[in-house]
């Protein structure tokens, strides 16, 4: 079997950018691998065209190209001539593309065309309750169209893109992004850093970062000694125009509180994982995710979490036994339950403890890439 990938990043150092969708692919493909399959990987939108070879990955990087005119169309019709030379060339048997921008609307593939749901525009503009460029919502509508098949990573984002997008007799599989839980150790989760609280994710205000400064009040007033601490990089923020979301947040930020935060803005991920080691309490309160990757990964790392409740996280873990489930803008609850965390040490660890147990229940990658070869296969031999 071979599979190909097109997407716009992918953790690489060759490659221009890489977040949490260009993740969830590396943890798959590395996994397909493994197993014995082949695997090609279009990245386009890139500075240049150039084709190597990785840890027994193909990847080919497809450079941006200017048009006077109809971009928007010619750029996608070179993606898709050129892979389709490549899936001649290679015996490609299926070819699997993100939702986000419908970027194989007016493509048409050699081999079929499987889209995962890792969060379009209109799917985030749903959630947020905010309004969207028509053209937007037109190229992403396009694309399911000619797509056979589709995986979604928790079942309320694959339920709630069909209803949306008004699609029909068409298979939609629910398959959890993975981790290499070898990559996510914690030899010591009885080791940490009292009263240190850890947001990791954008500074955007779709992941509820405008929730915190009020939940982080309501915390100091109990317990003076806490700090918080933000990973992730900056964002313009589209309600008010700025260019920094995070200079946005601090303007709510109100006396003494803003010396108790630190943001330290995009961090190598190792560094990532060593700070997920040493705070006491992860806390994600978001607005629009279809999964979340911080929250299973910090999980993994046997870190006691609270996390929003909406839609997709309740499919994350058990509430008050594998991590909290709090919505975010209950900021009284939401405190309470950091608090709770805060003082009962042993309630923290044991929570952790289940939380690890869940993702090696739920989110292995060496489960999960035996679920996504199924459904290729399916596919495959349905094509004909």
């Amino acid at each position: 079997m071979h599979i190909a990938f097109l997407t716009p990043e992918y953790p690489d150092s060759k490659i221009s950018h890489s977040g949490g969708l260009g993740t969830s692919i590396k943890n798959l493909v590395e996994a397909l691998v493994q197993k014995g399959v082949q695997v090609t990987v279009f990245v386009y939108a890139q500075k240049e065209n150039l084709v190597f070879q990785e840890n027994g990955i193909s990847f080919h990087l497809i450079a941006d190209k200017s048009y006077k005119a109809f971009k928007w169309f010619l750029y996608r019709k070179h993606i898709q001539n050129y892979c389709n030379s490549i899936i001649k060339e290679q015996q490609i048997d299926l070819i699997e593309a993100p939702d986000w921008t419908g970027i194989t609307a007016f493509m048409k593939f050699k081999v079929p065309l499987v889209i995962r749901f890792h969060g379009s525009d209109t799917y985030f503009c749903h959630i947020e309750k905010r309004p969207q460029k028509i053209k937007n919502f037109w190229f992403e509508k396009l694309a399911t169209r000619s797509a056979k098949a589709f995986i979604a990573p928790t079942t309320y984002a694959g339920q709630l893109s069909a209803k949306l997008f008004k699609i029909r007799n068409k298979t939609i599989q629910t398959i959890h992004y993975g981790l290499a839980l070898e990559q996510f150790q914690n030899e010591n989760p009885a080791v940490f850093k009292s009263g240190l609280l850890l947001y990791i994710g954008t500074i955007i205000r779709k992941k509820g970062v405008f929730e915190l400064p009020e939940i982080f009040k309501l915390v100091i007033k109990k317990h003076p000694n806490v700090r918080l601490v933000l990973i992730g990089g900056d964002s313009v923020d589209i309600e008010t125009g700025s260019t920094s979301t995070w200079d946005v947040l601090k303007q709510k930020i109100t006396g003494t509180d803003l010396e108790k935060i630190s943001y330290l803005g995009k961090i190598p991920y190792q560094e990532v994982q060593e700070y997920i080691k040493k705070a006491q309490v992860c806390v994600f309160p978001s607005f629009a995710e279809t999964l979340g990757m911080v929250t299973i990964e910090s999980m993994a790392l046997q870190k006691p979490v609270v996390n929003t409740n909406i839609g997709w996280a309740q499919e994350l873990m058990i509430d008050e036994k594998s991590g909290y489930l709090v919505h975010p803008q209950d900021h009284i609850l939401f405190a309470n339950r950091i608090i709770h965390l805060l003082e009962d040490k042993e309630f923290g660890l044991k929570m952790g403890k289940e939380a690890r147990s869940h993702v090696e229940q739920f989110f292995d990658i060496e489960k999960i890439v035996n679920e996504n070869r199924a459904f290729y296969k399916s596919i495959i031999n349905l094509k004909w």
